[in-house]
């Protein structure tokens, strides 16, 4: 009996560009009990292991079609004794690395352990982690292994791939790259990244520096943005936003203000929503070319006050703004106003400095939509330095 382990190596967060590291381990469980006298015969007999990594597209089939898809060919092999490694994945695969083999007829005995370490390095431009109602997108390290006369086995260990938008991209590219190696986007140029004086840096977040130096001050930037909202009848409110640009796991911090408004405010609702559009090569004639997906919200009945605030925070496990040849994802603010069509200032005088209202029986309301756009970007910390997957198969 064969026990396979494998232990990621800085966690299970990546980004394009990144070195995976994954240690293998075989280990030989075999009872010495059930050994034969003859030491000659006491082994198990591996005959070869192999890894890779590969990502799987699933995609809607009601609204996307598929005639224009450019993934991997399956190809028609025997998967019992070839290495397979996406064989019980469905839907396309859309990036693959080339397998690397870790080991040709390894003999383990009893309690014997050996260990190897498979390294791959990400390409650029790579699709990101993604589940959402038109497209998903997975990734996985595979390990296959085989014992003489036997079929194969695979294990298999889940990846989370983040990546940076294009408009980021392109940022980084003009004011990094051409000549400008100091850029921040504040009015000082201190590192504003979180760190631990107690531990070490390690040569990941070393490579990565630059991008997490730009990245942390986009999103540190305030600059306050206000936004007067009205409809037909006059001004509703007045929303202020510190900044548009934001990490996985902050807050969207904002507030209102109905002093100067003419139309009253009964309730507003506020929530967090991603967008994603379907490119016109994949869209099926008749559909709708788009799917939105709302995440946390925030609401409050606001009749009769002068500030409002909003606090939504925006999920960690969300994946942020990318694109596609087949799908882009943005990221918005979904706001709904109720607003009342006619006066229920109902106040009644119980002396010169206090008032009574009471609220009317009925309302005549109606409803009004509007949507901001932000921007949502990968957290600077990656992964913890503490945090491993491992991941375990016995054959």
């Amino acid at each position: 009996m064969i026990e396979i382990s494998a232990k990621l190596i800085g966690g299970p967060v990546y980004l394009p560009g990144d070195s995976i590291g994954c240690c293998i381990t075989f280990l030989n469980k075999t009872p010495a009990s059930f050994q034969n006298d003859d030491r000659k015969n006491n082994f198990e007999v591996l005959a070869w292991s192999s890894a890779q990594i590969h990502c799987s597209c699933v995609t809607n089939d009601k609204r996307i079609t598929d005639k224009n898809f450019h993934g991997s060919a399956e190809l028609s092999v025997n998967s019992e004794t070839s290495f397979f490694p996406h064989k019980e994945d469905i839907g396309h695969i859309v990036f693959s690395t080339k397998p690397k083999i870790l080991f040709c007829e390894m003999k383990l005995l009893s309690g014997e352990s050996k260990s190897f370490l498979y390294t791959e390095t990400l390409q650029n431009e790579i699709p990101p982690s993604y589940r959402g109602q038109l497209v998903k997108y997975s990734y996985k390290i595979t390990i296959g292994t085989q014992r003489v006369n036997n079929a194969i086995k695979l294990l298999k260990i889940p990846l989370r791939i983040l990546v940076i938008d294009e408009i980021f991209s392109i940022f980084l590219y003009d004011e990094v790259i051409l000549g400008f190696p100091e850029v921040s986007t504040c009015e000082d140029s201190i590192d504003l990244s979180p760190s631990n004086p107690f531990l070490d840096i390690c040569e990941k977040d070393k490579e990565l520096e630059p991008t997490f130096q730009v990245l942390q001050n986009i999103t540190t930037r305030r600059n306050a943005n206000f936004y007067n909202i009205t409809n037909s009848k006059g001004k509703v409110a007045r929303f202020c936003l510190f900044k548009s640009a934001y990490k996985l796991g902050e807050d969207i911090i904002g507030t209102f203000d109905f002093e100067m408004s003419t139309v009253p405010c009964v309730q507003f609702v506020v929530s967090l929503q991603c967008e994603e559009i379907i490119s016109e090569k994949y869209r099926l004639p008749g559909k709708r070319d788009r799917a939105v997906t709302p995440y946390s919200n925030c609401s409050e009945f606001c009749l009769n006050m002068k500030q409002c605030f909003l606090n939504l925070p925006i999920p960690l496990y969300i994946t942020p703004a990318f694109s596609t040849n087949i799908v882009s994802l943005r990221w918005k603010l979904h706001f709904e106003f109720v607003t009342n069509i006619k006066s229920t200032e109902l106040l009644r005088n119980t002396s010169k400095n206090d008032r009574i209202w009471h609220a009317p029986k009925s309302m005549e309301i109606e409803t009004m939509v509007w949507d901001l756009p932000i921007q949502i970007y990968p957290t600077t910390t990656i992964s913890d330095l503490h945090t491993q997957t491992k991941s375990y198969l016995v054959i």
